[in-house]
């Protein structure tokens, strides 16, 4: 099969198309074809050797979303017959013609939905609908924050979390990519400005109260930012670290308002959660993707061999939405 694969830690030159063998299910797993993938940041710091892969999965081959179709069956695994369009999350590989995965870490793909749609959604809207249900338990009436609004995730919360019954404010480096979040349901928005900017905008959007919830796919100052906007028992879901890996809080503040401040990520967590997760996005997420309620927006497409071109295009920072990846 051909994989794309990672051999040195470098630029987007380190990458290389391969012929690698064809994995072979194991007992409760599924092998699936990949048709398409996407390009994510985790992606892109395992390439420059930030972010190794988690046990189990390939160490070379970058990936982490797949829609695909199933084409074998591991000893008792009964759930998806051969030829079943399926979706989901991998802690790696999905960057190849062929990936095995548990049968039950998959979600079913609707008719409705192209192969690259499909193959986009997983990691963002898994992503999203954890951290706005799961971790932050939003409510219906609550308000949104979300960072980097113009990324993959950013831009399906706003849609996921206006489903829910919010409204959502965002934040990006440029109007273009607000107008883009705009577009799908966001209320109101603001670009990085002097230090406290983003309470100032909070308090201009909800006259005062501020924000119920945060989503931060930034990290470093974004969360002292955060923590100051937010209203009393407001939850702050840490989801990226793009912008640093260290933040100063005022814990006296943060004990007043009687926050809640927590860090999520998907890649490194075992299996059984990756399977609640998958399901919960199949059952409450993917009807939204069928009847087009939520839409995953896809800025750019690429082949696999140009694999190297869309890492490039992703460290660039000018994408509004998803990359994806054809095989």
């Amino acid at each position: 099969m051909r994989a794309a694969v990672i051999t040195r830690p470098g630029g987007p030159d380190v990458l290389a198309v391969q012929q690698r063998p064809v994995p072979t299910p194991g007992p409760g797993e599924v092998l699936v074809r990949v048709h398409a993938s996407a390009i994510n940041r985790a992606d892109v710091l395992q390439r420059s050797g930030r972010y190794p892969s988690p046990p189990g999965v390939p160490a070379d081959i970058p990936g982490l979303e797949f829609a695909g179709e199933v084409v074998l069956n591991g000893a008792g695994s009964t759930l998806w017959s051969v030829g079943a369009r399926v979706c989901g999350l991998v802690g790696g590989g999905a960057h190849a013609e062929y990936l095995v995965t548990h049968e039950r870490a998959v979600a079913g793909v609707p008719d409705a939905l192209d192969w690259a749609h499909a193959g986009v959604a997983p990691e963002a809207c898994i992503t999203a609908h954890d951290a706005l249900v799961t971790q932050a338990q939003l409510r219906p009436g609550d308000t949104v924050l979300i960072h980097a609004v113009g990324s993959g995730v950013g831009l399906t919360a706003v849609q996921i979390a206006r489903q829910l019954g919010a409204t959502v404010y965002g934040t990006a480096r440029s109007d273009v990519k607000l107008d883009v979040a705009r577009d799908l349901g966001l209320t109101a928005g603001a670009t990085p400005g002097e230090p406290g900017w983003v309470a100032a905008a909070a308090r201009g959007w909800t006259g005062g109260r501020g924000i119920d919830v945060v989503l931060d796919l930034l990290g470093g100052d974004y969360v002292r930012e955060s923590v100051a906007a937010l209203a009393l028992k407001g939850r702050l879901v840490l989801i990226g670290t793009l912008a640093g890996l260290e933040s100063s809080l005022d814990l006296r503040y943060m004990l007043s308002r009687r926050l809640t401040v927590r860090g999520t990520v998907l890649r490194s967590r075992p299996l059984e959660e990756r399977i609640a997760v998958t399901q919960a996005f199949a059952r409450e997420v993917m009807p939204w993707l069928a009847n087009g309620v939520v839409r995953t927006r896809i800025d750019a497409t690429f082949p696999l061999e140009a694999l190297a071109e869309s890492h490039a295009l992703m460290e660039s920072n000018a994408t509004a939405g998803k990359i994806a990846i054809t095989m």
